[in-house]
C-alpha cells in the first residue's frame, strides 16, 4: 500500500482525494497555486506545497514541478483527480519513469482511448456498437467526405479526436455548411488540444448521454456498476447526473453494462474509468468515449452502490483485488447530482469569479456535498468554474428530486453569480420529472430557445 499520495489536482477533487487517502492511513500532499494558497484542499492535506504561479500551465500542468514535489516530499504515488493531467499519457510515463505510481489506468489504455478514433476503431473490433462514421481523420479538401456524410445522412457531428467538454465540435445539418464546419472544428481543436484532427460521424438527434463505471484490477478482472444518466447539459458539459436511469430498463442496463465491461477489457483497463454512450429514442445504442479517470459525478454511483470509488481507485492503483463482480450489486434507491457552478445562466453561463460573502451550504437526510468552498474564500479565474456538488438521496427517484428541490432552496451563496436557482427550475420542471430528458433539455424546455 502506499505511504503518501500526492495530488495534482485542485478543488473538491482534492479534498475527496485527502478523505478517502486518510481513511486508508495514507498521509496526503496538496500541491496548488500562487491563486489557490487559501483553498479547502491545501488546509485538509497532512502537507501542501507550491508548484508555480496562478496560470495552470505554470502550476498544475507544470510536470517538473510536480515530480520535484512529488520527490521533495517523499510521496510514492500520485492522484490525478479529473481534468488537468489526469488522462496525459507523457504525464503518466514520466511518473513510470520516476519510480512514482500513477493512480489511474495505464498509460498505453490512455493512449489508446484518447484518440477517439483509434479508441472507435478498437470498439468496432471488440463487437462494441458504434455511431456510423468516418474510420479515421477527415479534411475539408477531401471529396469522398461529402459522399460519407451523404450516406449516413446529415445532420452529421464533427469532432476532435483529442479532448473533450464540447471542444472542437461542430453540427452539420446541410452539404453547404459541412467544409466551413469541418475547418472550424480543426482550428479550436488544434487551439484547445494541440491536435486539430476531426472525424465525422452520425448526430444522434434526441439522444440521451448514458454512461457506465467500470473497475479493473491487475489480474485482468473488470466489473460494471450501475448506469449514471447525464442528459442534461450545456454546451457538451454535465449539469445533472442521476443514477439509475429512468430512462434505461433493466434489460438494456445488462446489455450496455457487458458492452462497457468488453470496452474496458480491450485495452486492459486497469482502476476506476467511465464508458459513454448515446442512446437514441428506440433505445439503440453507441459507444462515444471512455474517460480514463474518475468522474465529476462519481458521487451518484456511490450513493446507490454503497462503494466508495476513490478509495477503490486507490486500491486498484497499488495492485489489489476487486472483491465483488457487478452480479453483486443491487441498487439503492435513487441519487440525483446537480454541479453548481459559479457562472450566469442568465448571461450564457458567463464565469462568475470573485470572493463569497455569505455561504450556507444544505444537509439533512439524504443531501452529501462535495465542495472545496466556504465563506470569504475566493473564486479564482484561472481554473474551472464549479464550486460544489449537491447530491440527493431518496427511496425513488420523486423523492431524490424532492430532496433536491428542498436542497437547493436552502443553498445560500452570496457575492457571486451562481447556478443553483437554474438547477431549483430543472428540480421543478414537469419533463424533468417526466425522466424522459435529452441533451437538448435545457434550449427546449428552460430557456425556451
Amino acid at each position: 500500500m502506499f505511504k503518501k499520495i500526492l495530488i495534482a489536482n485542485r478543488g473538491e477533487i482534492a479534498c475527496r482525494v485527502v478523505r478517502a487517502a486518510r481513511e486508508l492511513g495514507i498521509q496526503t500532499v496538496a500541491i496548488h497555486s500562487e491563486a489557490d494558497k487559501e483553498s479547502m484542499h491545501v488546509k485538509l492535506a497532512d502537507e501542501s506545497i507550491c508548484v508555480g504561479p496562478a496560470s495552470a500551465s505554470e502550476s498544475y500542468l507544470n510536470i517538473p514541478s510536480i515530480i520535484s514535489a512529488a520527490e521533495i516530499t517523499g510521496a510514492d504515488a500520485i492522484h490525478p483527480g479529473y481534468g488537468f493531467l489526469a488522462e496525459n499519457t507523457y504525464f503518466a510515463e514520466v511518473c513510470e519513469s520516476c519510480g512514482i505510481s500513477f493512480i489511474g489506468p495505464k498509460r498505453s489504455s490512455i493512449e489508446k482511448m484518447g484518440d477517439k478514433i483509434a479508441a472507435r476503431q478498437l470498439m468496432i473490433k471488440s463487437k462494441v456498437p458504434v455511431v456510423p462514421g468516418s474510420e479515421g481523420p477527415v479534411s475539408a479538401d477531401d471529396p469522398e467526405i461529402f459522399k460519407l456524410a451523404q450516406k449516413i445522412g446529415y445532420p452529421v457531428i464533427v469532432k476532435a479526436t483529442a479532448g473533450g467538454g464540447g471542444k472542437g465540435m461542430r453540427i452539420v445539418v446541410s452539404e453547404e455548411a459541412l467544409k466551413n464546419s469541418i475547418i472550424m472544428a480543426q482550428t479550436e481543436a488544434k487551439a484547445a488540444f494541440g491536435n486539430p484532427d476531426v472525424y465525422m460521424e452520425k448526430y444522434i438527434e434526441e439522444p440521451h448521454h448514458i454512461e457506465f463505471q467500470i473497475l479493473g484490477d491487475c489480474k485482468g478482472k473488470v466489473v460494471y456498476l450501475p448506469e449514471r444518466d447525464c442528459s442534461i447539459q450545456r454546451r457538451h458539459q454535465k449539469l445533472v447526473e442521476e443514477s439509475p436511469s429512468p430512462f434505461i430498463n433493466d434489460s438494456l442496463r445488462k446489455k450496455m453494462g457487458k458492452a462497457a465491461q468488453s470496452a474496458a477489457a480491450a485495452v486492459g483497463y486497469i482502476t476506476v474509468g467511465t464508458v459513454e454512450f448515446l442512446v437514441d429514442k428506440h433505445l439503440n445504442f453507441y459507444f462515444m468515449e471512455m474517460n480514463t479517470r474518475i468522474q465529476v459525478e462519481h458521487p451518484v454511483t456511490e450513493t446507490i452502490t454503497g462503494i466508495d470509488l476513490v478509495k477503490e481507485q486507490i486500491l486498484l492503483a497499488a495492485g489489489e483485488r476487486l472483491s465483488f463482480d457487478s452480479s453483486d450489486i443491487k441498487i439503492n434507491g435513487h441519487a440525483i447530482e446537480c454541479r453548481i457552478n459559479a457562472e450566469d445562466p442568465d448571461k450564457d453561463f458567463i464565469p462568475s469569479p470573485g470572493k463569497i460573502g455569505h455561504l450556507y451550504l444544505p444537509g439533512g437526510p439524504g443531501i452529501r456535498v462535495d465542495t472545496h468552498v466556504y465563506s470569504g474564500y475566493t473564486i479564482p479565474p484561472f481554473y474551472d468554474s464549479l464550486i460544489a456538488k449537491i447530491i440527493a438521496h431518496g427511496a425513488t427517484r420523486e423523492e431524490a428530486i424532492t430532496r433536491m428541490s428542498r436542497a437547493l432552496k436552502e443553498t445560500q451563496i452570496e457575492g457571486i453569480k451562481n447556478t443553483a436557482t437554474l438547477h431549483a427550475k430543472i428540480m421543478e420542471n414537469e419533463f424533468f420529472h417526466k425522466g424522459n430528458v435529452c441533451t437538448d433539455f435545457l434550449p427546449k424546455y428552460i430557456f425556451g430557445k
